[in-house]
């Protein structure tokens, strides 16, 4: 899977951008704030639809035309997959109020489709400092990276999360209905159901999935790491116990008595308080919980480990690799684990890198790269000034 192409219209400080990519190693180095990580984000949102990390998507838009009565932000990119070629774009359209708000187009090849048509037709893997979060940080953000890691891979789980979803949001309202002597109890039923049905299979396919990348993710930190650290992954749904993994109709069991048990609890605190909604992940080494008491460097070294599982196991789930994504990557690594992650990445068709320096990389390295300056939201190609730069 190769991006071949990106353009770029008002999207965060780029104005207008055509850039061509090439397979291999592509490095993007240039100062703060000129736009490099903007430039990787861009491609992430056109891979899952989704912005980087918890920015809101009227973020993205280039905010010197706010004031404009209609304004507009264009992400588009052309994919090679294996010989097909597959165009996506994806359109803000900002109107006016405070705060503006913003409607998303999805095109596939010229045609408007939903989100979920256009995830996994660019498969990416980002890494970026903020990751360090998905260590100790909220739960949120590690049920975020999970679903974004299943979408990408099945768009049945895309549909079933936003369904979930939409369920959740219904039941919650209702429960508060409940409480205020609005709505009757056994109106909840039907609710019950869905979340099960669907949040049955959510929660079924984080275990499989986990169950599968968790012997990647030791193999890679043990690498990093040069062997002194045993990295565990711990899945911890709010459904417990679930079962055997791979036991759906288990865990559609489990799931509707633990609602049936705290129905009166539910209805008292108006929210839904069981289901994929409340899950989350742990990471030990030698026992201990990195999230609580691991130290910035253990936590770094575990968040790219995880990012570089999620690459080579859904190259090995879909035999293609995905786009690799690494954001200031060496910024906090020691020469050791520099060089290991710079090795691992080699065996990628494309990878995208950005740095404030070009000295962390070594000259072999360098040489293998196609190397790109950007600056001021322009791209500049150091081998051909005038071909990437608009």
């Amino acid at each position: 899977m190769i991006l071949q192409h990106l353009s770029l219209i008002n999207f965060r400080n780029y104005p207008c951008l055509e850039l061509d990519l090439m397979p291999g190693v592509s490095i993007f180095w240039g100062g703060n704030a000129q736009g490099k990580t903007n430039l990787l984000e861009a491609i992430f949102f056109l891979s899952t639809a989704r912005p980087a990390g918890t920015t809101a998507e009227r973020d993205l838009v280039n905010w010197s035309i706010w004031q404009e009565k209609t304004s507009f932000c264009r992400l588009s990119a052309r994919v090679d997959d294996g010989g097909s070629q597959t165009r996506l774009e994806i359109l803000l359209l900002l109107r006016g109020g405070n705060p503006p708000q913003v409607r998303r187009v999805v095109r596939v090849n010229g045609v408007v489709r939903r989100a979920i048509e256009l995830v996994g037709r660019l498969r990416t893997v980002m890494f970026s400092p903020r990751d360090i979060a998905l260590i100790g940080g909220e739960p949120l953000l590690r049920r975020r990276w999970l679903d974004i890691l299943n979408a990408q891979l099945s768009p049945r789980y895309f549909g079933s999360l936003l369904h979930y979803n939409r369920v959740l949001s219904q039941r919650n309202y209702l429960l508060k209905a409940i409480a205020a002597q609005r709505a009757a109890p056994d109106e909840l039923d039907f609710w019950d159901r869905e979340l099960v049905e669907t949040g049955s299979y959510l929660t079924l396919q984080r275990q499989r999935v986990l169950q599968q990348l968790a012997p990647v993710t030791r193999e890679i930190h043990r690498e990093l790491t040069g062997g002194r650290e045993e990295l565990e992954l711990l899945y911890r749904p709010s459904i417990s116990p679930v079962g055997e993994p791979g036991d759906l109709q288990e865990i559609k069991q489990v799931f509707r008595g633990s609602l049936e048990e705290g129905r009166k609890r539910e209805i008292a605190q108006g929210v839904s308080l069981t289901g994929p909604h409340r899950d989350d992940l742990r990471f030990r080494v030698g026992g201990v919980d990195m999230g609580a008491y691991g130290s910035r460097g253990q936590q770094r070294t575990i968040a790219l480990s995880l990012r570089l599982g999620e690459a080579r196991f859904m190259r090995q789930e879909t035999g293609k690799s995905p786009v690799l994504l690494l954001d200031d990557v060496l910024s906090e690594l020691d020469e050791e684990r520099r060089g290991q992650l710079l090795k691992s990445v080699l065996d990628y068709r494309q990878v995208l890198i950005t740095a404030t320096e070009l000295d962390r990389f070594p000259a072999d390295f360098l040489s293998r790269a196609a190397r790109f300056k950007v600056e001021g939201g322009r791209v500049e190609s150091l081998a051909s000034a005038t071909n990437s730069a608009y």
